[in-house]
């Protein structure tokens, strides 16, 4: 996801000012700065979300501390039922609950009763790392086409290379994701190509107007 909103935003970028007859120097400058400012927004954006993801996981966590401090016999009886709903006899949802809880009482609740666990527990800063790299990943391939091709060429590189790199990105994660590759190809490569069409006809408009 950040990967294709990096190459979509970045080369929506370079077009439209590519469109309005800005010089080789000004389409690479606009490329760096989108591609700064996108990952950094990116990572920042993530940050705050997966923040207050984490925030929530912690109160959620004190709560269920409170609720074991206060009265240890409701919440074993609480985490037996969540096991008969499950599918465990009363008697060995029973068994269950108390060895689990005799083990570790706040991380059988956290994990069955809240749904929380290491493995998905919340990190912030992890987050915002993956998200701002793939994103400054993705952008500096329509940069790169922007960096190298002369400036007749630089709408048609631009976006065919673009283009291309949508489609295997969304032929990846369909294939990843157990769905028909083409499919997933095809759907981003559609929006990326109205995208792309766009900003490089608003770009042209305002070129023409400037």
């Amino acid at each position: 996801m950040g990967a294709n909103d990096g190459i979509i935003s970045t080369a929506g970028l370079l077009l439209g000012v590519a469109a309005a007859r800005a010089t080789h120097a000004a389409v690479v400058v606009t490329g760096v700065s989108g591609l700064v400012a996108g990952a950094i927004a990116m990572a920042a954006g993530e940050y705050v979300a997966v923040s207050s993801q984490a925030d929530m996981e912690a109160a959620d966590l004190a709560l269920e501390r409170g609720s074991l401090a206060a009265d240890d016999a409701a919440e074993r009886a609480e985490l037996a039922a969540i096991y008969v709903e499950r599918g465990l006899e009363p008697a060995l949802a029973e068994e269950v609950a108390r060895q689990l809880m005799a083990q570790n009482a706040l991380g059988a609740h956290a994990r069955d009763e809240l749904g929380l666990s290491d493995i998905l527990r919340a990190r912030p800063l992890q987050a915002a790392s993956a998200s701002g790299t793939s994103f400054a990943c993705g952008a500096a391939l329509p940069l790169l086409s922007a960096a190298f091709f002369p400036v007749p060429l630089l709408a048609p590189s631009i976006a065919g290379i673009s283009l291309l790199c949508l489609a295997l990105l969304g032929g990846l994660g369909a294939r990843l994701g157990g769905a028909p590759l083409a499919r997933g190809a095809l759907r981003v490569l559609g929006w990326g190509t109205l995208a792309l069409a766009a900003t490089q006809l608003i770009g042209t408009l305002i070129g023409a107007a400037l």
